[in-house]
């Protein structure tokens, strides 16, 4: 019996003075082991899930939020936007793509996240996402390249237009999901998730040396969301941002600095992103642009939005999939396109994989399904990989990556591995949640396995669309 299942203990925030009683299985170990191992317990939960066909487990232990504050340090970049975020009233932050990224600018006394959400939903918002760090590949076989990398077709992609792509190893597990923009017949921008890909296309190419070059570039994204986003860049760029389809892309100019504007975004909702050239020069010029002109449509600055985009089932790289993670296991075997006929990395592990899956015999214990959860609204990021278990007398079996609470729906959702045996749609399960979020403190609230995503976006996905042809894999 693990010596920190006992069933509560007594901790003091340093922040608020504050004694709050939190579940052991919760806090993790303690100076109170010791004396843990002579107390009864009621359940016995485990330090971790089987996690063995992994090579580095996922990390269950549930530590929660210690406060500790960010080292601000110049071993981390800032983009050329983090001081305009300051300004903004940027007041937490993480690392991505070691970059300093912001996470939230609306304080909690006066509405926190969800205000951040309002805005999204019903107004306008700005987003600083130069830690996206676009990767230029450019050159006359960079078709030929960029096909060999993606499990999509990117022969099918005009210019001026982008995909959302999936890239895999060869074991077929996934190294990276950005938006890739074909901005010319021999160059493609690779706007990224959180790991390093300029690396991997190097090393890629040291061996197959196909006639590239491959760099970051000085282009830094902005994004530009909610339902008035197309009126505000129509006033700043003009009425031809209206004909920029989905996943298109146009060149314009704000306040003479060149931009490429895209129809692409991390919410669900109607949205742009925009990509300044040159951008540790024009930085200020372009988000003082947005800034003026989205002053008539409430404007806000806020942080990526989590709560919007886990409703629209948009994943999140290093939360919800990771380099151990096959696409078919992360919702996301629709990436993998039957019709390609070209070779890619990772096309033969994916193939095998697609049959076990077919057969009813996935290579992997566990799924990514999403949930709706009882408890109290969870509004803000949690710290830790909740457990999910059957019922509250068993032992934990998956665990929550993305967790929150949606105000249209009127309850909690999330994103959670749970077995695959698990993963059927009405599957009851439970979640162990903090105390913060529990209706009865110590007992877990109810769970049920559900469809993502959980509300419409305004452009659907190409899962979506996918489904909606009669097909199970996007070209």
């Amino acid at each position: 019996m693990p010596a920190w299942a006992s069933d509560s203990e007594v901790r003091v925030d340093e922040n608020d003075g504050e004694r709050h009683t939190s579940p052991r299985h919760l806090l993790g170990p303690s100076a109170k082991d010791e004396e843990c191992r002579t107390m009864t317990h009621n359940v016995n939960f485990q330090q971790s899930i089987d996690q063995s066909e992994r090579l580095v487990p996922v990390n269950l232990r549930q530590s929660g939020d210690p406060g500790i504050q960010l080292l601000l340090s110049n071993r981390v970049r800032k983009s050329p936007y983090w001081h305009l975020s300051v300004e903004a009233g940027c007041w937490k932050a993480t690392v991505y793509n070691r970059m300093y990224h912001p996470r939230a600018y609306v304080r909690p006394e006066d509405g926190g996240a969800m205000e951040e959400y309002r805005a999204l939903v019903n107004d306008v918002t700005l987003w600083n996402v130069a830690v996206e760090r676009p990767i230029r590949v450019k050159g006359p076989e960079a078709e030929a390249f960029c096909n060999y990398v993606c499990t999509r077709d990117v022969t099918r992609v005009p210019t001026m237009m982008g995909r959302y792509v999936v890239l895999c190893d060869e074991h077929g597990r996934v190294l990276n999901d950005p938006v890739m923009l074909r901005v010319a017949e021999d160059e493609f921008w690779f706007t990224i998730s959180d790991s390093d890909l300029a690396y991997w296309f190097r090393g890629v190419n040291h061996g197959m040396r196909f006639d590239v070059e491959i760099d970051e570039i000085d282009v830094s994204p902005l994004q530009v969301q909610g339902p008035k986003s197309e009126d505000l860049l129509a006033d700043l760029v003009g009425e031809a941002v209206r004909e920029v389809p989905y996943y298109g892309l146009m060149a314009a100019q704000i306040e003479g600095a060149d931009v490429f504007i895209s129809q692409t975004g991390f919410s669900g909702e109607k949205g742009y992103e925009v990509y300044a050239h040159d951008s540790t020069l024009n930085a200020e010029t372009v988000w003082n642009a947005i800034l003026a002109v989205g002053e008539q449509y409430n404007l806000m600055v806020v942080a990526p939005a989590h709560h919007r985009r886990i409703a629209a089932g948009i994943l999140s790289y290093g939360q919800d999939l990771d380099h151990e993670t096959n696409p078919f296991q992360c919702n996301l075997g629709h990436m993998v396109p039957k019709a390609k006929e070209a070779n890619y990395i990772g096309k033969e592990a994916l193939e095998r994989t697609r049959e076990l899956v077919k057969a009813g015999k996935p290579p992997f214990s566990h799924q990514l399904v999403g949930l709706k959860l009882g408890g109290k609204p969870i509004e803000d990021y949690a710290p830790d990989f909740w457990l999910v278990g059957p019922d509250a007398g068993s032992e934990p079996s998956g665990w929550i990556t993305s967790p929150w609470y949606s105000p249209e729906l009127g309850t909690n959702i999330a994103m959670a591995y749970v077995p695959v045996s698990s993963a059927v749609l009405g599957t009851e399960l439970v979640a162990w949640l903090p105390d913060e979020f529990l209706d009865i403190p110590g007992q877990p609230v109810a769970a049920i396995v559900c469809e993502m995503p959980f509300r419409e976006s305004v452009n659907p996905s190409s899962r979506e669309r996918a489904k909606a042809a009669g097909r199970d894999y996007s070209y």
